[in-house]
């Protein structure tokens, strides 16, 4: 029969020999007492903190297999606590999207908290590269850090940030012209953020020609102005996203293309090609707080073009396009990977981007694009993509682009009127900008998940990570 069970220091009681205080095993004991807390079962033994006695048939010859069992156990309980600061450089990052699955309009969505404390380590940092890189470009990109970081409690860098215009930092050419700035909010601030040093807004165009803008009766002028001639011509169009007085815009930029650069002459050919023009943000829809979706930059673009074709019968022609699904974002988003994980210390090359968003036809569509364009150069060379496309193509660490689709946005395969087949097998209507291929398979996303905390535990199980 096993010897009565006897108590040991610190509390611990163990069937068979007495060890003290000082003794390794009890020792051993306390310490894992401390780790787990009151009780810790294993097997048939157990240890206690409680002044009574626990009961064991045991045998007293099986106490040091005990002692062995309960040195294992604190072993993994150590390991627990320091393999998170003994993990190996991350190879992979993350280019998340932020409306619809971070955010719906200002409120955050539940998920994205658990998301970003899987993210981060204990010391607050994340414990991966992470981008946001988002369509919006109504706000100043420091300012959009800013409130991400209010929203997710994680500290967000401006240079985490890639708003829909960010990557026209590239278009160095265009920076002297004198633009035609078409937008919202602090338009000319993220201009000249951008490079652009001789911007015109829409106010101050019609200031300078207010027989322009007809179409507001309010706004129209009771008496006919002087003509200007020493206003100087235009010499291209910068679409930064969608304005606030669509009819005022689009006339204005039409007068402008039409009479190149100089609205208050008239022209009796239009111009062909027609003055540069920049844009960003392609999406016809985006989603905010309200059930369906809204109109977006894309849609802007949509009635330009169709304005401009009707009225010269010629395409409007874009000298640049940026925001997703343009690969020139995703390389612009993947230069910042790299150079936030040489920041972090991290040697490792990035070799994998999971790219996470709720629209099928910009986030899903970019993501799968870039993939097969990383493909492509592994292989010996990309190939032209047009005002989309790469402005240089480098070698590239990352090898390819991984597309995760959240139901927490515009995509919800619940919703009749979303982005799956209809009945009959025929196609859903390509949600994309005129310049992009319609290719179905580009909008199937890798994996499709609940939202964007699934996500990041999908990505964890495919590197090996533990979460947090």
């Amino acid at each position: 029969m096993c010897e009565p069970p006897r108590r040991f220091g610190g509390g611990v009681t163990l069937c068979g020999e007495e060890a003290t205080a000082g003794d390794g095993c009890a020792g051993t004991l306390s310490l894992i007492d401390q780790i787990h807390g009151s009780h810790a079962p294993l097997g048939r033994f157990a240890f206690s903190s409680s002044s009574q006695p626990l009961s064991s048939t045991c045998e007293s010859k099986h106490c040091a297999r005990v002692v062995s069992l309960f040195s294992s156990y604190l072993l993994t309980h150590i390991l627990v606590i320091i393999l998170p600061s003994l993990q190996s450089p991350p190879t992979f990052g993350f280019l998340l999207d932020i409306d619809g699955v971070l955010v719906r309009g200002h409120r955050v969505i539940p998920a994205a908290l658990e998301a970003f404390r899987r993210l981060m380590n204990s010391q607050g940092q994340l414990r991966v590269p992470v981008v946001f890189v988002t369509n919006a470009g109504n706000s100043l990109q420091h300012s959009k850090a800013q409130e991400l970081s209010a929203l997710l409690g994680c500290e967000v860098d401006a240079d985490q940030v890639i708003l829909s215009h960010s990557p026209m930092k590239l278009f160095s050419e265009y920076h002297e012209k004198r633009m035609l700035v078409s937008g919202q909010g602090p338009v000319v601030e993220n201009a000249q953020g951008l490079g652009f040093r001789n911007v015109v807004t829409m106010d101050e165009l019609r200031m300078a020609f207010p027989l322009l803008d007809m179409v507001d009766l309010e706004r129209r002028l009771k008496t006919t102005p002087l003509p200007r001639n020493d206003f100087p011509p235009i010499e291209g169009v910068l679409l930064l996203g969608e304005p606030v007085r669509w009819e005022t815009s689009l006339q204005l930029i039409m007068d402008v293309l039409l009479s190149n650069g100089s609205p208050g002459t008239g022209l009796a050919t239009p111009p062909y090609p027609h003055l540069p023009i920049l844009a960003s943000n392609m999406d016809l829809l985006w989603m905010a707080e309200a059930k369906m979706p809204r109109f977006g930059h894309g849609t802007f673009l949509l009635c330009l073009e169709t304005i401009y074709q009707k009225v010269t019968g010629k395409e409007l022609r874009y000298e640049g396009l940026t925001g997703k699904p343009s690969i020139l974002t995703y390389q612009y988003a993947q230069d910042l990977i790299r150079r936030q994980a040489e920041r972090r210390g991290w040697v490792a090359p990035i070799r994998k981007l999971y790219a996470v968003g709720d629209n099928p036809t910009s986030d899903i569509y970019g993501a799968n694009l870039f993939h097969q364009y990383l493909q492509k150069a592994t292989r010996g060379g990309a190939p032209e993509l047009g005002a989309g496309g790469p402005r240089q193509q480098q070698p590239s660490a990352s090898q390819s682009c991984i597309s995760i689709l959240v139901c927490t946005g515009v995509y919800n395969p619940r919703n009749p009127q979303s982005t799956e087949p209809v009945l009959g097998g025929e196609q859903p209507p390509f949600h994309g900008h005129r310049d992009l291929c319609f290719s179905p398979g580009l909008m199937e996303a890798s994996h499709v998940v609940n939202d964007v905390n699934e996500a990041v535990q999908l990505v964890f199980r495919e590197e090996g990570w533990a979460s947090e």
